[in-house]
């Protein structure tokens, strides 16, 4: 129920603006036990963090949108990799592997960079939008200790939202 909640808050905000739209969504892989999450912000996706266990499943993940990370979804563990994307870089592949947690994921940008966490084992997954001008905009899924599934919807970032722009 919650992501048809979510689904109806972006298409709502994404019609309000008038500008055309491009967004789809990528349905939820894993186990899909424990609670629900979305991870959502303002703007573009300007940096990514994911805590796994010593190369183990995906315990947290975090999203920055502009200058400001969202909550944390999951828990930190050890070390978080981090990505920081360039200005006009957009995440377009989100990959992985799941079992009953999420296994591994990589999230791909449009100039080529990745970022990798967790161990590759388990079923392959592999996300995207349908049009060539949308970029990732937010997750959403299940947690029970680690992440158990994950969702990804794709839209359009326009300049007037985009909050790295305006600085």
């Amino acid at each position: 129920m919650q992501y048809i909640a979510v689904l109806a808050l972006l298409l709502a905000s994404v019609l309000a603006d008038g500008q055309p739209q491009y967004y789809s969504y990528s349905p939820a892989v894993g186990s899909g036990s424990g609670v629900s999450y979305s991870l959502s912000g303002e703007g573009r996706i300007t940096a990514i963090r994911v805590w796994d266990n010593n190369n183990g499943y995906i315990y947290g993940i975090q999203f920055r949108y502009g200058f400001i990370w969202s909550p944390l979804v999951g828990r930190k563990i050890n070390n978080a990799q981090e990505i920081q994307l360039f200005d006009d870089e957009a995440i377009v592949q989100v990959s992985g592997k799941y079992a009953h947690y999420l296994q591994s994921v990589v999230f791909t940008t449009n100039r080529g960079r990745t970022l990798r966490a967790g161990q590759p084992s388990g079923h392959s997954f592999n996300m995207y939008a349908n049009h060539s001008k949308a970029e990732l905009r937010l997750i959403s899924g299940r947690v029970h200790g680690g992440l158990t599934s994950i969702a990804t919807h794709w839209g359009v970032v326009y300049p007037a939202a985009n909050s790295t722009a305006e600085h």
